[in-house]
């Protein structure tokens, strides 16, 4: 019999536990035997507080609050947490330059510079202890970008290159790190994302690529699947890069982009997404 995750991971720590993967995340892990501090902006969204759950109010929005609300959760586990799972995040959606400054830069911020200083404190604590594990949650946008989302890609991009920065400067320290790499799945996402559209900019290129984005989603699998890669990954002790997501998200696609020429990988997703021209 495989060993319940909570032998090795008593205590965890994952933001954006209240809806889609970082439910499906908690869910797993209370199913393991792992007690969960879990977080949202809004804590109603969360799981009842239990033995097994603890619901934490925390805003990337607000650094300060953040690393606040870990420090705290933190002392109520009785110290540093076995694993930690960076997840919280949001899109916005809209041309580069038909968008406020104002709406990437906060994206960057919360989803890119909140997680780092998460990501500095849980690894402090591990390293401390000599032991633990941080995944920090990125998406396969890191390696295929999404048209419209330039401030999700840049913040996922930079999450991966911490990742791949740690897996370094944590070898032979006893602490491990896993950049995961979600594709699509059917979650809330879209209807989450910041602005609705119609959006500022060419209607007819970005309704086109909104189709798809929705699409997608529907046609996709459901979160469990990435809980159960996530429980894989844990289980068998993995460093590094694990996609989660479609066979063809997952396999084909990286595949295609390490045979073809980035030009032509580049011209087959404008084609796929409905943009056309130079």
């Amino acid at each position: 019999m495989a060993r319940r995750l909570s032998e090795e991971y008593p205590t965890a720590f994952l933001t954006g536990a209240g809806s889609g993967l970082g439910l499906a995340f908690a869910d797993m892990l209370v199913a393991e035997g792992v007690r969960v501090w879990g977080t949202s902006r809004d804590p109603v969204r969360l799981p009842p507080d239990s033995a097994q759950f603890h619901p934490v109010r925390l805003d990337l929005a607000d650094a300060g609050e953040a690393l606040g609300a870990f420090r705290g959760a933190e002392a109520a586990a009785g110290g540093a947490f076995d694993l930690v799972v960076n997840n919280a995040g949001f899109g916005v959606f809209g041309e580069f330059d038909a968008l406020p400054s104002a709406a990437w830069e906060a994206q960057v911020e919360a989803m890119l510079i909140a997680n780092i200083r998460l990501a500095h404190a849980a690894y402090s604590g591990m390293r401390g202890r000599g032991r633990g594990c941080l995944v920090n949650v990125s998406s396969m946008a890191a390696e295929f970008p999404l048209p419209f989302m330039s401030g999700y890609n840049v913040a996922k991009a930079g999450l991966s290159a911490l990742s791949e920065s740690l897996l370094f400067e944590s070898m032979g320290t006893g602490v491990r790190v896993i950049d995961f790499r979600p594709g699509d799945y059917r979650t809330a996402f879209n209807r989450a994302m910041q602005p609705k559209p119609p959006v500022q900019g060419t209607a007819r290129r970005t309704d086109a690529v909104w189709r798809v984005l929705e699409a997608n989603l529907s046609a996709s699998p459901s979160p469990a699947r990435a809980a159960a890669d996530l429980r894989g990954a844990l289980r068998g002790r993995r460093r590094g890069i694990v996609c989660s997501g479609s066979v063809f998200q997952v396999r084909v696609a990286p595949l295609l982009a390490r045979l073809l020429p980035s030009g032509v990988v580049r011209a087959g997703a404008a084609r796929y997404f409905g943009l056309t021209g130079r």
